[in-house]
């Protein structure tokens, strides 16, 4: 089974496994918009990276599901959700089954809840020792999260699929 686990967001990621292997792993596909240094969403790429990674019929895709936060701005809040769309359209398109988990649920699963926002990465590299070298940077709490979306699907994937 191929798992294709979504922390949505321009600073998000994406991980692949297969099984409870890490396939791949990527940091969300972004590029300039304007001029004033600000990001979208390479929808491009993403759509490239998630078409090669399809597997069979056997590939799903698990999305955390966010909302608006208070104190966040409109216009973060506007490219979260052009993102999150992006992602089903994406998903929708290329007929893979896309599945939804709360933050709450998952981090609750691998006793991340109140854990500071870095906890997510220790818990992947105590999973996943040999990738420790990709998880090293603060930056890469994203990738982690990404990880653990995916394989909190493989060890409850009941709930999701009846």
């Amino acid at each position: 089974m191929r798992i294709i686990g979504i922390d949505p967001g321009l600073s998000g990621a994406i991980a692949v496994l297969d099984d409870l292997k890490i396939f791949d792993l990527f940091d969300m596909p972004i590029m300039p918009e304007g001029k004033k240094n600000k990001n979208q969403l390479n929808s491009a790429q993403l759509v490239n990276i998630i078409k090669r990674h399809i597997h069979t019929n056997s590939t799903f895709v698990i999305v955390e599901q966010v909302s608006a936060m208070p104190g966040q701005g409109v216009t973060s809040m506007f490219n979260f959700g052009q993102t999150f769309g992006a992602i089903k359209g994406i998903c929708a398109s290329l007929n893979l089954p896309i599945f939804y988990v709360r933050p709450a649920k998952w981090k609750k699963h691998f006793d991340l809840i109140n854990a500071s926002k870095d906890a997510s990465r220790t818990k992947a590299i105590e999973m996943y020792p040999s990738i420790s070298d990709r998880l090293r940077k603060k930056k890469d709490v994203n990738k982690a999260d990404a990880i653990l979306i995916a394989r909190y699907f493989k060890e409850c994937k009941a709930q999701f699929v009846e």
